[in-house]
């Protein structure tokens, strides 16, 4: 099939979107819509002595004012965390609610502490630059290992050492000090996983529109998952039935997990549009976007692991701070409890034990991104290895074809509880490397030192754990024969759109262009996780599949009365039904249009043909790969330059390898932006925001990022009914190794054996200085 399972379908969701028209909620003007400006903390922790709003309120244009008291008084809540390790059976920690409106202290440079409502956009700007907020500073703090020393500035009453709480994964510590005992050598490595932010295409915006008459908000969102923020608005924060809120996402301009939670943004524009009686809506600027968007990162970790005399791995340990910012809220566990359970990636080490800790600080929550764990998790035995490597004079391929879980050893139950199903580790490894070429490397590096410039090559593998809870999905024919899949997932550049369509013309014989697919919107559909964790193919797809065959089996009873059949004789098979051992045959689509015939269907079949669907994950599907990355540094600048990147993925059953190439691609961009460039930087001492615009947070652009050359190696997962893992997340995961790898390759004559992210250019320059050319 053309359009089938397994066919480089270009995205149907393209034409429009590259021609302007998509829709983003900027996009959106409802009647009588006023605007929203915040006035943010530009203190990092103070007590609110006083704000000031009258200048604010007597501007031309201003409906309200609205601070943290107002608040209180209406009874609004705040965001808390979605769940913690204690509610699953792990150790109690400090519980923060993160308020809408900062309530007598900030606690970060950024947080929320007015709301300015106003005719225009610009009108609620100017009031919000009126409103005077005196504060009485605080000492700050803003890196985890400042917070847990003894006397540190505390930033909630009752979290000792500001920590909220740690958590442990893997083998009994006497286990793992024991092999570290008998150990032939071990290997050490401090690192810091540095801050990020996502800087979306198109920035977080909502509009609240409260509508009494029929007593129900409408809020339009840039979000990843609507259904999960109506549950946080609804229930958490204004204690009224999912009921009476309504949540639409049309199109949005990335998300990478920081628009998978609830900021206090939408609920706000609820809470205005009720108080003045009229839409409100919100749009912010980039720089707002740097201060108070949700970050990611921002791990300090010390790891080691042993080696017998072979350099087969024996045990790997390591302690982590993990830095939740000053609230913890959403999702902040999910990146710290990944981290800890993909430790020991898919090596065989018997012994493991991963223990981390969550920091409050004076920063910005941090939350889901790109990865979400997985990254710190694989670049930190990575980077082991490859010392690991170094100590042993093991090359570091060989050390990894050693130590790599053998396919006879799967399903492989890990120390820290994964169970991984399937993968050819070596196999895949090795066709990165061939694809990559890495037996021309030495050539091409001769050929970089004879133009002065180092050359190094990269080498990691990545796994990833994706998937996560349970997804519903429909689907729905209409009376013309046309069929529309109601997703509870939610795309939000993935191409769902064209995948699904796929999928269900494979599985049904359904012409490709006349499935459509619904989503994004509460109204329509009725349940949905939304897309997060690389989880809309292993769960989504799966749930798909379920509502594939339950459509099938509703349609077999259509086919058996109209075809005056038992519908126990009925097969079906490409898109028709047929009476077994005849040659009597319907298809599917004029089965779904008889279906909606006014008269002559028995009321037991019902009206009209659907199908719906459900899968729950029980294990995560563990989409694996290798990367290889080639670097040309100039020693006189430091200046690193990415001339060569491969990746080889194994994510099981290739849906659509444009798709997937697309996604491995712009998963590699990001991780090379940490790996390079990327860093939202704090003054430790007043702990004020010095990345605020682009001037100081660098991204990478079109040319800092080579061609990179994909393929896959197919081995279907076993744990879910269509053979699927994710892909969504896999190229961030590999690449910050395999480019630090590569820089420290290249520095290799220089004594250099650690550099820090970002390798910036400086820093590049000035480890080669401290260095020694030999």
């Amino acid at each position: 099939m053309s359009f089938g399972i397994g066919q480089p379908v270009p995205r149907t969701e393209d034409p429009r979107l590259l021609t302007g028209r998509g829709t983003y909620v900027d996009d959106i003007v409802l009647p009588r819509m006023a605007h929203a400006a915040i006035v943010y903390a530009n203190a990092a922790h103070a007590d609110i002595k006083r704000i000031d709003t009258a200048s604010a309120l007597a501007a031309p244009g201003v409906l309200a004012v609205l601070t943290g008291d107002d608040l209180k008084a209406d009874g609004i809540g705040g965001i808390g965390p979605i769940f913690m390790p204690e509610d699953m059976g792990g150790p109690k920690g400090h519980r923060t609610m993160r308020p809408l409106l900062a309530q007598a202290r900030v606690r970060y440079v950024g947080e929320r502490v007015a709301l300015v409502v106003a005719e225009t956009r610009d009108a609620a700007r100017d009031a919000a630059a009126l409103v005077e907020v005196e504060y009485a500073m605080l000492p700050a703090v803003v890196s985890t290992a400042e917070a847990v020393k003894p006397g540190a500035p505390a930033i909630h009453d009752g979290a000792a050492n500001n920590i909220s709480f740690t958590i442990r994964s893997g083998s009994p510590a006497a286990e793992v000090e024991a092999a570290m005992q008998r150990a032939h050598r071990v290997a050490r490595v401090t690192i810091y996983n540095n801050r990020l932010t996502a800087n979306s295409m198109e920035p977080r915006g909502c509009i609240a529109d409260w509508n009494e008459a029929d007593e129900r908000c409408t809020v339009y969102s840039s979000t990843q998952a609507p259904h999960t923020m109506r549950a946080t608005i609804a229930n958490r924060i204004f204690r009224l039935p999912e009921r009476r809120f309504r949540i639409v996402a049309r199109d949005v301009g990335g998300g990478f997990g920081m628009k998978g939670g609830t900021h206090p943004e939408e609920p706000m524009m609820c809470w205005a549009s009720r108080r003045i009686g009229r839409p409100v809506k919100w749009i912010p600027d980039r720089s707002e976007g740097l201060m108070a968007d949700d970050q990611g990162r921002d791990q300090r970790v010390t790891a080691e692991l042993a080696l017998d005399k072979d350099g087969r791995f024996l045990a790997l340990r390591w302690t982590a701070l993990h830095n939740c910012g000053a609230y913890f809220a959403n999702g902040g566990n999910v990146p710290i409890s990944h981290s800890i359970k993909l430790a020991p990636s898919v090596y065989a080490i018997p012994a493991v034990e991963a223990s981390s800790s969550m920091v409050f600080t004076n920063t910005a929550p941090t939350a889901p991104y790109r990865g979400a764990g997985r990254p710190e998790a694989i670049y930190i035995i990575e980077r082991l290895v490859d010392v690991a490597a170094r100590e042993t004079g093991v090359d570091r391929i060989e050390i990894r074809r050693r130590n790599f879980l053998r396919p006879d050893a799967l399903p492989y139950r890990t120390p820290t509880g994964y169970v991984i199903d399937s993968g050819e580790f070596a196999r895949t490894f090795d066709m990165s490397l061939q694809l990559a070429d890495v037996a021309g490397f030495p050539a091409r590096k001769a050929a970089s030192e004879k133009a002065g410039k180092r050359r190094g090559l990269g080498i990691a593998y990545y796994v990833d754990n994706c998937g996560n809870n349970n997804e519903r999905m429909e689907l729905r024919f209409d009376p013309s024969g046309s069929l529309t899949v109601m997703a509870g997932t939610f795309s939000h550049g993935q191409g769902h759109q064209t995948v699904y369509a796929q999928m269900v013309s494979d599985w049904l014989g359904v012409p490709f262009d006349s499935i459509r697919v619904e989503q994004g919107d509460t109204a329509s559909i009725a349940f949905g996780r939304g897309t997060m964790a690389s989880r809309s193919m292993v769960v989504g797809g799966s749930a798909l599949r379920a509502a594939s065959d339950d459509l099938i089996e509703n349609g077999r009873k259509f086919a058996a009365h109209l075809m005056e059949a038992n519908a126990a004789d009925i097969e079906f098979a490409d898109g028709k039904y047929r009476i077994a051992g005849t040659d009597r045959a319907m298809a599917l689509v004029d089965v779904a249009k008889a279906a909606y015939r006014p008269a002559g269907i028995p009321a037991a079949l019902g009206l009209g043909l659907e199908g719906e669907g459900a899968w729950g994950l029980t294990m995560p599907s563990f989409p694996n790969g290798g990367h290889v990355c080639e670097i040309e540094i100039d020693p006189d600048t430091g200046a690193a330059r990415l001339d060569r990147y491969t990746v080889v993925d194994d994510i099981g059953r290739v849906l659509n390898p444009l798709l997937v190439e697309g996604q491995i691609h712009g998963g590699v961009a990001q991780g090379v932006g940490q790996a390079l460039m990327e860093d939202v930087h704090y003054d430790p001492d007043s702990g004020q925001l010095l990345t605020g615009s682009f001037l100081d947070y660098c991204m990478p652009r079109a040319d800092d990022v080579p061609p990179i050359a994909t393929d896959t190696n197919e081995v279907l997962c076993k744990s879910n009914p269509i053979g699927v893992k994710g892909c969504g997340e896999g190229g961030t995961v590999g690449a910050t190794p395999a480019v630090i790898g590569a820089i420290l390759d290249a520095l290799g004559d220089y004594g250099v054996t650690d550099i820090q992210m970002p390798a910036t250019a400086e820093r590049i320059w000035q480890a080669m200085r401290r260095g020694k050319k030999v």
